[in-house]
């Protein structure tokens, strides 16, 4: 059966399946996966299925594709909730980046899970449950886009948005086995997007290969007057093979995997697989890269998430999940002069980054340090939340863009890296990330299906 974007749209062009047959195959899977937890809401089953039937242009990028969309982007017709049904409303028109689909090809047929106000990197922090990661079920799903990530993984759907602000379009893909982009700072609108930190706020893309997220991209890309965050970013198509890459890593005594010494020799092995393929490898001072991290949630940033919910906390603040909510409270200590100091501290910190990257093309660190159970991280839900987010909390404080790779699975838990290059550098990215991911020989996500042939050649 066609699994990725290329192969369902190539199976739609030659007749050999109807975008209406893929729109049902979508939710006979949803049944059969029987995880309450993963959609917050769905489309009506036949809406869904006459659209599709009613596409006509064949040339469609994403031609009867299915999409699933995390819950706090705007679908119209369809409650945004960002997980709490309080605070829900029901949109009239699509979010920028989901009309571009729609426009596309594309069919939505549902809102997935999230950690609430897309505050968290674990996936546990939904009044609508823990969505199953689709490797693992003891492990959690990552976060915060929990439910987009494992409707790709379990071949739900071929391609699903999520948001990133510290990572939850990266941790959830490193932790499902499947790809997550995030784009460069303001390449993709985020008008129709409920904010977290809005000046940092991605919408994010999750898929089975690197190939599937660039069609994704091209059709996402571009900028909104809608959207005053929106940017105009030079955008060029990947290249089939990489070359002269150099790649930054952290020298061995700055590496933290907490403990896991599996995780650390996979990150080894990820290593020489990528200079195998041609990539030099080079040490770099990756501290300054951690003291940037601590900015975001040590800092004011936090206070742009206590803006989105301000009214809710003074008027029903028992509708904030509770660790949520004492996130977004700490968001009203700060004061003008912490933030000032905070603001001329990033300005340091990105000088110093800017000069790491005129010696390197792109970083290659672990998407995760490790992987955590539901169980541990209901435990001690700050601390191992902070944990998963060491490698992803500065990229958008640094303006940098991502492209998490499944790298490896070591008993039924997957690892994977992410490349992190400065914004703009989009393209480079997929064009090493590509030739990594094939090279791998992974399966696609949760299934056994192996990585189509293209991909590899």
């Amino acid at each position: 059966m066609p699994e990725t974007i290329a192969q369902i749209v190539a199976a739609h062009r030659a007749g050999t399946m109807s975008p209406a047959d893929t729109v049902a195959r979508c939710y006979a899977r949803i049944k059969a996966q029987a995880d309450p937890a993963m959609f917050i809401s769905l489309r009506d089953e036949a809406d869904a299925v006459a659209e599709a039937r009613a596409l006509k242009d064949t040339m469609l990028p994403l031609y009867g594709v299915p999409v699933a969309v995390k819950d706090n982007i705007d679908v119209a017709g369809l409650a945004t909730t960002a997980a709490c049904q309080v605070y829900a409303y029901t949109p009239k028109q699509d979010a920028t980046v989901v009309a571009k689909l729609r426009a596309a090809g594309a069919i939505v047929i549902g809102k997935t899970n999230l950690d609430q106000f897309a505050t968290g990197l674990v996936g546990v922090r939904s009044p609508y449950g823990v969505p199953r990661n689709a490797m693992n079920a003891d492990l959690v799903p990552g976060g915060s886009s929990s439910g987009s990530a494992v409707a790709v993984a379990s071949s739900i759907v071929p391609l699903s948005l999520g948001t990133d602000t510290a990572g939850s379009g990266r941790v959830p893909a490193g932790l499902n086995n499947i790809v997550g982009l995030k784009p460069s700072l303001g390449l993709f609108s985020t008008y129709g997007v409920v904010p977290a930190c809005r000046t940092l706020d991605c919408v994010s893309i999750f898929t089975l290969t690197v190939d599937d997220a660039w069609t994704a991209l091209s059709v996402m890309a571009g900028t909104d007057d809608k959207d005053p965050y929106s940017r105009a970013r030079p955008l060029s198509n990947p290249g089939a093979t990489p070359s002269s890459v150099k790649l930054g890593v952290p020298s061995k005594g700055q590496r933290l995997f907490f403990g896991d010494r599996v995780f650390e020799a996979s990150y080894d092995a990820a290593l020489k697989r990528l200079a195998k393929l041609g990539c030099t490898i080079t040490e770099i001072d990756i501290e300054p890269f951690y003291e940037t991290a601590r900015l975001l949630y040590e800092g004011p940033w936090v206070a742009e998430r206590t803006i989105t919910v301000q009214s809710l906390l003074a008027s029903d603040p028992d509708a904030i999940h509770p660790v949520t909510r004492e996130i977004i409270l700490s968001g009203l200590r700060p004061t003008a002069i912490d933030a000032f100091k905070a603001f001329y501290k990033l300005e340091e910190l990105r000088r110093v980054s800017e000069h790491t990257f005129r010696a390197i093309d792109a970083l290659a660190l672990p998407t995760a340090p490790t992987a955590y159970t539901v169980e541990q991280v209901l435990a001690d839900p700050i601390q191992l939340n902070s944990r998963l987010g060491t490698y992803t909390n500065f990229v958008n404080l640094l303006d940098l863009c991502g492209l998490a790779l499944p790298a490896a699975i070591n008993d039924r838990v997957p690892f994977g890296i992410t490349l992190l290059a400065p914004g703009g550098e989009d393209a480079r990215l997929a064009e090493i990330g590509r030739v990594f991911h094939a090279d791998t020989k992974l399966p696609l996500g949760a299934l056994q299906e192996p990585q189509p042939e293209e991909a590899a050649e």
